[in-house]
């Protein structure tokens, strides 16, 4: 078991598949954080000239599905060092032409099917409603741009409950509703960053078309796997980028009271 670390790091990552380490050569410290959900394990280094905290979401050996991760652990963990921006990463499918494989696109919008997730702090006797019609801050939505302006601006993501991928059906249905791209892990960790005053950036890097209209499109996890390897130094240098873009006085945006934040991480560790 770590020790609660009172150091800060304005700025987070969280790696999606395929990510699992971020900073490079230099041999990161190691940070364990006990909070009221399980301790959480992260690496703080160097990163665009700033000092920065990683987690690979699925651990180091892929061995959380997404609908087990640890999310209020890892977003209250991240609060507790001072995180005010959060750069996450996904893997995607992509139910839009316009989005091709290889794209990295950042979401502006999310839409939600999962099922079963603890996603809020307050859902026992302390009670509040986060307002959620814009789930990704459009302020460091625009400074990831004008760091990376390669990216594509705005995509909807649809979070599925996973571990599986969709059926075809799932996939017409989707495309249909207008939704451009595919996910299994953005949701509740947008959600929970926003209710802790957390700006949080979704980095989308579209590796399939789902499931596909044809036999060949069909997506398995080694074609997953295979396409984020090719798209990892593009990625690790968007990270980069935009990590060295944050403003030191930067504010995220304030969603919940004070007040209320303030009781949820006064909640005892473990």
């Amino acid at each position: 078991m770590g020790e609660r670390i009172r150091s800060r790091s304005p700025v987070a990552v969280i790696g999606g598949s395929g990510l699992y380490q971020l900073f490079g050569d230099e041999t990161p410290n190691a940070v364990d954080v006990l909070t009221p959900f399980g301790t959480v394990s992260f690496s703080r280094g160097s990163l665009g000239g700033r000092e920065a905290i990683f987690l690979p979401r699925h651990g180091s050996d892929h061995s959380v599905p997404p609908n087990l991760l640890p999310a209020r652990a890892t977003i209250w963990a991240m609060a507790s060092l001072g995180v005010r921006v959060l750069i996450s990463t996904a893997a995607v499918g992509s139910l839009n032409p316009d989005l091709p494989i290889g794209t990295i696109a950042i979401a502006d919008q999310l839409v939600d099917r999962t099922h079963g997730r603890a996603d809020s702090y307050f859902d026992g006797s302390l009670v509040r409603h986060l307002p959620f019609a814009d789930p990704f801050d459009s302020r460091v939505r625009q400074l990831a741009l004008a760091a990376c302006p390669e990216l594509v601006d705005g995509a909807t993501v649809l979070v599925i409950q996973g571990p599986r991928f969709s059926t075809r059906a799932e996939s017409r249905m989707n495309r249909a509703a207008g939704i451009d791209l595919v996910n299994m892990t953005l949701y509740p960790e947008a959600a929970l960053a926003a209710e802790l005053g957390i700006d949080m950036v979704a980095l989308c890097v579209v590796t399939d078309v789902d499931s596909g209209e044809r036999a060949e499109d069909a997506v398995t996890a080694e074609i997953v796997f295979a396409r984020l390897a090719e798209a990892r130094p593009r990625l690790i240098d968007a990270i980069e980028r935009i990590a060295a873009s944050v403003p030191d006085d930067y504010a995220p945006r304030r969603l919940i009271d004070r007040e209320a934040v303030a009781q949820v991480m006064g909640m005892r560790s473990r």
